[in-house]
Order: C-alpha cells, then sequence, then structure tokens
C-alpha cells in the first residue's frame, strides 16, 4: 500500500517507523552479541533512582553521567573483591543501557547494566587475565546499594544540587531512601540466545504499540507489562494526554541509549583482547587462548 499523501508532502505510516525502529534495535543487539561480549557469563545489575532525583537525571546530562559512573565505579570495586586474585587496576566489563520511562509512560530513570561476571587485568606483557567472580551474596549487595547511595549523595551536595541538611534527612530515610538495587539475572557465557533475549529486554522501546487499545472515541487504555498487588494495571488516557507522554519519550539530544564502559569501552587497551569475533575463523577456545581464568 503506497504511503498517505498529504498538503505538505508524503507522510510514512507508523508501521513504517516502528519497522524502521525494530531494524535499527535488531541490529545493534547482533553487534552486541557476535562483535562485542565475550563467551563469559554476564550479570545484569539494575539501578532505580528516587523520585526526588529522577528530575535531575533526566534533564541534566551531567546528573546522569555522574549517577551511572559512580554506580559502575562501585560495582567495579565489588567484584574486584569477590575475585581474590585481582589486582587494584582490574576492570569490569560493561555495557548500559538507560532506561528514562516507566511501565505506564511515567518519567523513570533506572540503568540496565550488562557486567561480564568478573574483571580483567594484563599481565606484564600485556596479555588479558580474566578472574572470574563468585555470586553476589546479599552482603556484597548491600554493601554496593548503600556505598551508590551515599557516593550520589555526596556528590550531589558538593555539586549544590542539594543542600547540607537536605542531604542529612536523606541519608536517613528508611527503604533505601529510594534506591533500588537488582542483581538477580545471570546469563551464563555458552547461552548466546539467553543474552539476545537480554540484550533484546534491555534495548526494548519505551513504547509498546501492542499494549495500546482504544475503549471508545475519547479514551484510549495502555497495559503495563507487570501486574500490580491486585491484578493487571492499566493507564486510561485521552488521546492528547497520550501525546504528551510520548513527546516526553522523544531523547534528548547527542545521548547515547547505551554506553561502553571498562574493558569494552572503545579505547580500553584490552578491548580487541575482550571482545568475541564470531566470523574471524578460529573456534571458541583460540579465541580465548589468550584469556586465563584467575
Amino acid at each position: 500500500m503506497p504511503d498517505r499523501e498529504t498538503a505538505a508532502g508524503p507522510q510514512l505510516d507508523h508501521q513504517h517507523v516502528v519497522d524502521a525502529v525494530a531494524v535499527v534495535a535488531a541490529s545493534s543487539i547482533a553487534h552486541l552479541a557476535d562483535h562485542v561480549f565475550p563467551r563469559l557469563p554476564v550479570r545484569q545489575w539494575v539501578l532505580s533512582v528516587p523520585k526526588w532525583l529522577r528530575y535531575h537525571v533526566q534533564h541534566d546530562l551531567a546528573i546522569e553521567t555522574l549517577a551511572l559512573r559512580i554506580f559502575l565505579s562501585v560495582v567495579e570495586q565489588a567484584l574486584r573483591r569477590a575475585c581474590l586474585a585481582a589486582g587494584s587496576d582490574s576492570r569490569i566489563g560493561v555495557v548500559a543501557f538507560i532506561q528514562r520511562i516507566g511501565a505506564l509512560l511515567n518519567p523513570q530513570v533506572h540503568f540496565h547494566c550488562l557486567v561480564i561476571e568478573g574483571v580483567f587485568e594484563a599481565d606484564a606483557s600485556g596479555v588479558a587475565t580474566f578472574h572470574a567472580s563468585r555470586a553476589p551474596e546479599q552482603k556484597l549487595l548491600d554493601e554496593v546499594h548503600a556505598k551508590v547511595r551515599c557516593r550520589l549523595l555526596r556528590a550531589l551536595t558538593q555539586r549544590s544540587v542539594l543542600d547540607p541538611e537536605d542531604t542529612a534527612v536523606i541519608a536517613h530515610w528508611e527503604h533505601g531512601g529510594g534506591f533500588s538495587l537488582d542483581a538477580s539475572v545471570l546469563i551464563e557465557g555458552a547461552d548466546r540466545p539467553g543474552l539476545e533475549r537480554l540484550l533484546r529486554y534491555c534495548a526494548r522501546p519505551a513504547f509498546a504499540l501492542e499494549r495500546l487499545c482504544e475503549t471508545n472515541a475519547e479514551h484510549l487504555v495502555y497495559e503495563s507489562m507487570k501486574p500490580g498487588p491486585g491484578g493487571s494495571v492499566s493507564l486510561m488516557l485521552i488521546p492528547l494526554e497520550l501525546i504528551e507522554r510520548l513527546a516526553e519519550l522523544i531523547p534528548p539530544p547527542r545521548r547515547h541509549r547505551h554506553r561502553y564502559s571498562g574493558v569494552l569501552a572503545p579505547n580500553a587497551p584490552l578491548r580487541a583482547q575482550v571482545c568475541f569475533r564470531r566470523n574471524c575463523g578460529r573456534s571458541n577456545f583460540e579465541i580465548f587462548d589468550h584469556l586465563s581464568v584467575g
């Protein structure tokens, strides 16, 4: 069916736009699975920030970058401690996805960080060594949660985003002060289909067209993916309210949806040794014969 025409020129059908977005997402996922992540276990670390902080992270790139950098720094320190043979210069490998919208199109900044389960360091000759990490226990998770909260509050106070008096009050809030941390999902190194599914989940668009239905000419219903305590959760909107919420989904200019960190960063010295090459003509054993497990 040809594209619709208007006085201003051709207008693409919305399904064409959805298909184009899906193609771009599939290409990014294939690149990460085929050319970035080595065949090593990958754990998903998810950090959600409290409501009072979401506005600042949502609208200030410097604060968004600061929050993510502090989170990954604390996770890296925790994995070093969990790897007894790792040195102080060892690095993690991370691809971090930044989600800015919640299940019901509400502003909710959270970080989905896919972290290789261990740390890398170079020996005297520059050869990469991998130190596998133990699965994080609850004590370690509690330490990560507390350190992220403490360091971020201190950094925001130093930047005058928070007053010292407010920081002192927030530091004593119960239930983690609104910060939420989860690290329960682990994908084994040989489970490439599982890794691709996790990548699709992390890179999913904020708006799902199939979850939107029309009840009548004046009302729309958007269904949440996750049921609430009383069953399914839905959001009823009039068309103008939907347009307003969709406008908030437009990514801020010059902000990447995912970022590489640690040994997976673009200029990391060990990146070429760590990253996986599916079509390099070598077996999996030969691909990783330069990585020793410490």
